[in-house]
């Protein structure tokens, strides 16, 4: 086949230099599959989509015998995305979660909000508090510091780290289907350690309801849906860096998602001391491990304990994988 019609993606949130760590292998020869803006259907006949989705790249492989319904698909798909981000964007000044951090509460919000908050919850209870949407303030902090011209390399003082711990506790958060409200002024929230696999999931749940039944969903996480229409697994590539060449790991998934996190993702500094996954006990940065990859049945599972897993131990992990269902780890150290 030909490369069919270019659909331009709209899905675009601001970038904040996030670095991808898992590839999509493409089906033959292992190679990883190339990346850009539209879509096309690969000689052996997958219809493949890449956009963005939250500030990250995105694609979409779908295995569908009619090319004009996967595309019909695909165009509902980026409809999809880019509703859910006028929701979860810290980077619209419009979105849901935008109005919630700038006004301390928020009336009559988006299902979709309260849903992956309550999600969130129970992550943050799980995890001990190491998955923490309430991060925020903290960020924010290194994030200030770090844009001075004349920076301590040292980062932020013992004192501003003490106050933006002050505000970091997503228990003081009040959620339900009518208000969502802080109990502290000054707290924020970020979703960026689950918001795209939940992205994800709902993009699963959208093809599925459609009837697909072959198809790898990466909407910034992987989640395949079925096999591939060989019945081979999907191939997930998981590398240290952004180039897709350092493929140092592969992952066989059928109907399982894949995520991962790394202090490269981000830095706040140019000598890569301050990573952006931040431990909200100590204000510190993450440094156990140069890679945390989590394999479970649902995108934001994995997307939310790879963070977690970043700030816990080795055994710390161990014991709260055997309490879960379906989940696989694989970490990377130092």
């Amino acid at each position: 086949m030909t490369a069919r019609k270019h659909l331009e993606d709209t899905t675009m949130d601001k970038p904040v230099g996030r670095r991808r760590f898992i590839t999509i292998m493409a089906a033959f020869g292992g190679l990883p599959l190339s990346r850009g803006i539209g879509w096309a259907a690969l000689p052996a006949g997958p219809v493949v989509w890449h956009g963005q989705a939250l500030g990250a790249p995105a694609t979409l492989v779908l295995n569908h015998e009619d090319p004009a319904q996967a595309q019909a698909l695909i165009a509902r798909v980026v409809a999809e995305v880019r509703r859910l981000e006028d929701i979860f964007s810290l980077y619209r000044e419009d979105s849901a979660l935008r109005q919630l951090n700038r006004l301390g509460a928020l009336a009559a919000p988006p299902t979709e909000l309260v849903e992956l908050l309550e999600i969130s919850r129970r992550f943050h209870a799980l995890t001990d508090g190491r998955f923490e949407p309430a991060i925020q303030p903290l960020w924010a902090l290194y994030a200030r510091h770090f844009a001075r011209p004349d920076a301590d390399p040292a980062g932020p003082s013992h004192g501003e780290v003490r106050e933006a711990l002050a505000l970091t506790d997503f228990a003081q958060v009040h959620i339900d289907r009518n208000r969502i409200a802080f109990s502290r002024r000054g707290m924020a929230l970020t979703l960026n350690g689950i918001a795209q696999g939940y992205v994800t999931d709902r993009v699963v749940q959208l093809l599925r309801e459609a009837g697909v039944t072959s198809s790898l969903v990466d909407m910034g996480e992987n989640r395949a849906i079925g096999a591939r229409a060989d019945g081979q697994p999907w191939r997930i590539g998981l590398a240290d860096f952004e180039d897709a060449n350092d493929v140092d790991e592969t992952l066989n998934i059928i109907d399982r998602a894949v995520a991962t996190s790394s202090a490269k993702g981000f830095q706040f500094d140019a000598k890569g001391r301050f990573s952006h996954i931040l431990d909200p006990r100590s204000g510190a940065t993450a440094q156990q491990y140069v890679r945390v990859s989590v394999v479970a049945p649902e995108a934001s599972t994995a997307d939310a304990l790879s963070t977690a897993f970043s700030l816990m131990a080795p055994d710390e992990i161990d014991a709260l994988v055997k309490r879960q269902t379906l989940v696989d780890v694989h970490l990377k150290s130092r």
